[in-house]
């Protein structure tokens, strides 16, 4: 069992642990539009944590502004038409800049991922995610049910 809690709800379960630390990380972010924190873990030790922002170095989405805002862009569509990166991407390039193995490794997101983090996810060998807040990505949920990546909603 990944989640639950002790008797009467007071010590989180590992899930409910690492969702609420994923919190955290979104903290970081400077997404003007949402706000996502990213965690992979392994053996229910943190590997590495990403936020959807900016490329390092340059400007914040807060300075710059948003295109997908002022171009009316719905949640879910024209990834590409962004600045930033999402957490999911973000947390993936952190364990590789540290030379980290993701590999059967659980991703504890904000948000579900987006089909784009879906297929890195799947590329990286993440065998679990577990995710806050559902995000409008069909093709997502098929490429990670086609790639038999458990996935679980726990908002």
């Amino acid at each position: 069992m990944h989640g639950g809690g002790g008797p009467g709800g007071g010590r989180p379960g590992w899930d409910d642990y690492f969702l609420e630390i994923a919190r955290v990380v979104s903290r970081r972010s400077t997404c003007l539009r949402r706000k996502v924190g990213a965690i992979l873990v392994q053996g229910r030790r943190i590997l590495a944590t990403g936020y959807n922002g900016a490329p390092a170095g340059l400007p914040h989405c807060s300075a710059a502004g948003c295109l997908r805002e002022k171009l009316g862009i719905p949640a879910g569509e024209r990834h590409e038409l962004c600045r930033g990166l999402h957490a999911e991407q973000n947390v993936i390039i952190q364990a590789a800049v540290h030379g980290v193995a993701v590999s059967r490794a659980t991703l504890y997101s904000t948000a579900e991922p987006c089909s784009v983090c879906a297929k890195m996810l799947i590329n990286a060998g993440v065998s679990r995610v577990v995710y806050a807040q559902p995000y409008p990505d069909g093709l997502a949920r098929e490429l990670f049910r086609e790639a038999g990546v458990e996935v679980e909603g726990r908002g």
